[in-house]
């Protein structure tokens, strides 16, 4: 049987991607929340094969259009699981009480708020990798957002309880991520912003750091917790705001 290293990093990989590594490595929740420490890694690659994607694109194709293809890209990789967070968290956010909230967050259905902030995101995120086509840190910004945004949900797992007493799919980090692997998740997506995104990197992690603390209050006052669909709602309006900046600072 692989080593637990070996199963951590098949966890992470299998968790935040439609890569099939689980055929070959049997993992459990368990691999996944020890992983949780690898998962800027695996943002990071995302990253990389979007940027490659869209720098391949854009010799052909106006900055708009490559810029969208290759998100198009992304979402397929990912099986947009953070997309469909998104949807569930804004619908929920207009549930009248908690428990609403999170029966909302379990229909598989998107709402009027869900499709709007779906339709925001992606328009948003769209124009600032395009942006980034433009003044040539595509790669380095995609790079940056990918491990920044997936180094903010092993943290909130860690420090906020899990709203449902049944549990569910966001349980598998939450409770079993331990401070030590949040806290090398949180070092490992810095430092890979830092040397991708030289000399004005700390923007790009002050950024991803604000989206974090925000969605922790929000989500400790609102339901007491965050779910699954709250974890990767916080990923994905991660990855939006340090590419909108990075895009800034281009």
């Amino acid at each position: 049987m692989p080593g637990a290293n070996v199963r951590a990093g098949v966890g992470a990989l299998s968790f935040l991607t439609r890569v099939p590594a689980g055929r070959f490595v049997v993992v459990d929740g368990a691999d996944v929340a020890r992983g949780a420490v690898l998962f800027p890694l695996v943002g990071a690659g995302v990253g990389a094969l979007t940027g490659l994607v869209a720098v391949g694109l854009h010799r052909e194709l106006p900055d708009f259009v490559a810029a969208a293809l290759a998100l198009s890209v992304a979402a397929i990789l990912t099986g947009a699981m953070h997309l469909d967070a998104l949807a569930d968290t804004a619908d929920a956010a207009g549930a009248s009480t908690r428990a609403q909230a999170l029966e909302i967050m379990r229909d598989s259905r998107i709402g009027s708020f869900g499709a709007t902030a779906l339709a925001l995101d992606l328009v948003i995120k769209v124009a600032a990798v395009a942006a980034l086509l433009q003044e040539g840190h595509v790669l380095g910004g995609l790079v940056a957002a990918g491990a920044l945004s997936r180094a903010v949900s092993p943290p909130l797992a860690t420090f906020l309880p899990y709203p449902r007493v049944e549990g569910g799919p966001g349980s598998v980090l939450s409770g079993r991520t331990s401070r030590l692997a949040a806290g090398l998740a949180v070092i490992l997506g810095a430092a890979i912003a830092v040397l991708v995104w030289w000399g004005a990197g700390y923007w790009l992690v002050a950024t991803a750091g604000a989206v974090a603390v925000a969605a922790a209050v929000v989500y400790k006052l609102w339901l007491g917790g965050a779910t699954g669909d709250c974890l990767g709602a916080a990923t994905e309006l991660c990855e939006t705001a340090v590419l909108v900046i990075a895009g800034a600072l281009a």
